[in-house]
């Protein structure tokens, strides 16, 4: 019979979390906990975020509960297996964060001023840059491991914000006029690889049009990716009420149901 923890207070179920967390790594725990380590651990902190970032897209907000719940725990994993070596523990990372939240939010905290999420977000700036070192190169602050549009993302709008930038968006859309360009040149006589090298060109300009317009995105085409599903889900089984599969249908039998639905906001 499953064992159902009763609910506690956040603060004491914080705390069982992290007691549970240490026993799993006690020699006489769980084999599996025992021998994960920050490296082996890594995946499962990248998976659980995206399935808490798919609970919000479907607006799954029971499933959600269960997703950040999820993600505590991998924050905890990785504090307990610090605390092993002698380096830091979770309450250290609760420290660190609730001290920057303070720092950085003068206005709430202290006798700063901020009217706007705008002035907010200079003056989080502000005080990020004063606190950390400061790397060697404008761009040197931005992780390589980060998703493709959002490593774009970020280092465009550093080199923006030291003045490297297009002065309004219909020169980054005449910008991706140009790109298209290209990469219809490198289709006839470019050499090998120059189609990849124009497509992330082009890609490029397409975040920077995004980053004008103040759309993230990696949200927006993950919403575009959760519609295709939906939509070529209704194609296959429109088809499967005709008896038919995909591979057995027409392009037109397929584009109809596609328009279908469509039309019905799918």
């Amino acid at each position: 019979m499953d064992e159902i923890e009763p609910k506690m207070p956040a603060g004491r179920g914080f705390e069982r979390l992290i007691e549970i967390m240490a026993r799993l790594r006690s020699p006489n725990g769980c084999p599996w906990d025992r021998e994960q380590n920050f490296d082996s651990i890594k995946p499962y902190l990248l998976e659980e975020t995206y399935e808490v970032m798919d609970a919000i897209d479907a607006r799954d907000l029971d499933g959600l509960a269960e997703e950040l719940g999820d993600v505590l725990l991998e924050v905890v994993f990785f504090a307990q297996m610090a605390a092993e070596e002698g380096r830091f523990d979770i309450a250290d990372s609760l420290q660190a964060i609730n001290s920057k939240l303070v720092r950085r939010h003068p206005h709430v905290f202290a006798d700063g001023n901020a009217r706007t999420s705008e002035d907010v977000k200079v003056r989080w700036d502000e005080i990020k840059a004063q606190e950390k070192a400061r790397p060697k190169g404008t761009l040197e602050g931005v992780p390589r491991s980060l998703p493709a549009l959002v490593e774009a993302k970020q280092i465009a709008s550093r080199a923006a914000g030291v003045g490297f930038d297009w002065e309004n968006v219909d020169q980054v859309f005449d910008k991706l006029q140009e790109e298209l360009g290209e990469i219809q040149q490198a289709r006839k006589d470019g050499p090998e690889g120059a189609i990849e090298d124009e497509l992330g060109d082009m890609l490029f300009v397409i975040v920077n049009i995004a980053r004008f317009l103040k759309v993230d995105p990696e949200q927006a085409l993950r919403k575009t990716n959760a519609k295709f599903r939906r939509r070529f889900g209704h194609v296959e089984e429109g088809l499967a009420a005709q008896g038919k599969a995909p591979k057995d249908a027409t392009v037109a039998e397929m584009e109809s149901l596609w328009q279908q639905a469509k039309s019905r906001k799918l």
